[in-house]
């Protein structure tokens, strides 16, 4: 009863008047960033870093949230009219969805996408509100040692598991890791990897590495590689959601939100496997196997509830242990440290007024994310007439003006176009960009649980591993290799089996070879190999040679 009593205190904060227009403002940039193509969660939660460091942080997160969860939903908009997701989570719901729109039920497929999508994010926040105050009390118990087996867990995982290859994931977080000992150690007071420059004494900020890498990395990358022009729209066609595409859908629902939300919580798993998952469910169990591939509903059904699920199960390890596992989340955890907070096992008891705050958001911006898509879906499609080159350009400069307000520096300046160039290189050859930033982050979190373990043991390293909850943890890592290994051939197979069709073309017209944009902005080469159409065919009336003009 005492969760429930918290929570309705977090309700009676969330629904104060101003916090609802941050909750508003939120879920609105989340949907809208959601619809355009290659600008993600993570990149626009990057980008109001800086904007958002005089806000408080209740206001700050509860916006964050909104754009987190308006993301997933905004996705489904473009994949089903255009063919084209607005993020990697969103290319399962293309599949089904474009096909319901051609054949003239648009209309259906968007209303089962935002209903499914609002079921789903509900339910996932009422398991995230039993289940996350449970994991923080439990953890609260830790050790010093415990602490590092955790941030092991979290590096090993999060580099290993989060790119195409675990040697790069490990070199991205080796970067990150590197980035986060620039400064004053504070236990020597020495200087290290400063260079003699007298700005770099306090460390890089967390807010300039993270526009940086994210933003402005993104915002080249893209804009270097998808073309500038609209792509022609499907117009919203026929009746909503009837008696029979409900009994249809509802049991998709059920069935994508329990395979959405455990899966978010697990390193490697996230939406865009629980999507594959859920897709390939629905095909399974459904009685209507030949409609699959030609406009099933319940192939926009699942994987869109299982989508919203997962952003709710990502929650659970980042504000418990402290442990993201997605490009987004581990934004957010960069956000938590712009404002001294450090999510993990204590955060429930230090600040019970924001967590609570912020559970109880996620429930009124589903109510208002369900507002806003039905009626407006118009709205957010012409987003995309937006001229890219003043899109790209916009974004550039708010991430430059967001980094210098941060320290009024122009070092940070500097620091924010050579971090630019890094993360677009490393999108380039392939680099997971999230490890880099939780190096950064827990990189020093670890360092200083690690000195904290050998002085209690008194220099014995055995202390390490000796621990139940340690011994316990280096299991689990075991485990969990295994299920991503596992979840990782299983998407890999399902997405050769449910995209090796008429509707995608090889990713090399565009891109190097296996690789596609990651629209949840970590940078990260997709196993899929494939982009859909609409990214790709030129505009009618062009020719192959102007196609490839248009893509600079």
């Amino acid at each position: 009863m005492g969760d429930i009593g918290l929570l309705m205190d977090g309700f009676a904060n969330a629904l104060q008047p101003i916090y609802l227009v941050y909750a508003l403002i939120g879920v609105t940039l989340g949907t809208a960033v959601g619809v355009l193509p290659g600008i993600g969660p993570a990149m626009t939660v990057a980008l109001l870093l800086p904007l958002t460091l005089t806000l408080e942080p209740t206001a700050a997160f509860i916006m964050f949230a909104g754009i987190y969860y308006g993301g997933m939903y905004g996705g489904s908009t473009t994949s089903i009219l255009l063919n084209t997701p607005g993020e990697s989570a969103s290319i399962v719901t293309a599949l089904e969805g474009n096909r319901m729109a051609k054949a003239g039920r648009g209309a259906a497929a968007l209303a089962t996408a935002a209903v499914g999508s609002f079921v789903a994010g509900t339910i996932a926040t009422m398991l995230l509100t039993l289940v996350a105050p449970t994991v923080a009390r439990l953890a609260v118990q830790l050790s010093p040692a415990d602490f590092v087996a955790l941030m092991v867990v979290a590096f090993l995982t999060v580099a290993a598991m989060l790119g195409t290859s675990p040697s790069r994931g490990l070199a991205s977080l080796g970067l990150g890791l590197f980035l986060g000992l620039v400064g004053t150690d504070s236990l020597t007071a020495q200087q290290r990897f400063t260079f003699g420059i007298p700005a770099l004494a306090d460390g890089i900020e967390v807010v300039v590495v993270a526009v940086g890498v994210f933003a402005v990395g993104e915002t080249l990358f893209v804009a270097a590689r998808l073309r500038r022009g609209p792509v022609p729209v499907i117009p919203v066609s026929g009746s909503w959601m009837t008696r029979e595409d409900f009994r249809r859908s509802w049991p998709a629902w059920l069935r994508g939100t329990a395979i959405g939300f455990p899966v978010g919580t697990i390193p490697a798993g996230g939406a865009d496997v629980s999507t594959f998952l859920s897709y390939s469910a629905e095909r399974k169990l459904s009685k209507r196997k030949s409609e699959f591939g030609k406009g099933a509903i319940e192939g926009v059904a699942g994987p869109e509830a299982a989508n919203n699920a997962a952003a709710a199960g990502v929650l659970v390890p980042l504000l418990t242990l402290g442990i993201p596992t997605s490009a987004t989340a581990a934004v957010i955890l960069a956000a938590f440290n712009s404002y001294g907070i450090r999510p993990g096992p204590l955060l429930f008891e230090n600040e019970p007024e924001l967590i609570w705050a912020l559970i109880a958001s996620l429930y009124i911006g589903n109510v208002m994310l369900l507002v806003l898509n039905l009626p407006l879906v118009g709205l957010w499609v012409r987003l995309l007439q937006i001229p890219r080159p003043y899109l790209y350009a916009g974004i550039l400069t708010f991430a430059a003006l967001g980094s210098y307000a941060v320290g009024a520096s122009t070092t940070d300046l500097v620091l924010l176009g050579l971090l630019g160039l890094l993360g677009w290189a490393m999108r380039v050859f392939g680099y997971p960009i999230a490890p880099a930033v939780i190096g950064l982050i827990l990189g020093p979190i670890a360092e200083e649980q690690f000195r904290r373990a050998m002085q209690i043991s008194q220099g014995d390293p055995t202390a390490l591993v000796t621990s139940p909850f340690a011994a316990i943890t280096y299991s689990v890592l075991i485990g969990l290799f295994a299920l991503s290994w596992w979840l990782r051939r299983r998407q890999s197979r399902l997405a050769a089996e449910v995209l090796g069709d008429d509707d995608v073309v090889p990713a090399t017209e565009a891109l190097p070879a296996g690789e596609v944009v990651d629209r949840e902005g970590s940078g990260e080469p997709q196993p899929t190999g494939v982009l859909p159409v609409a990214l790709l065919d030129p505009p009618a009336g062009t020719t192959p040679d102007d196609e490839r003009g248009d893509r600079r």
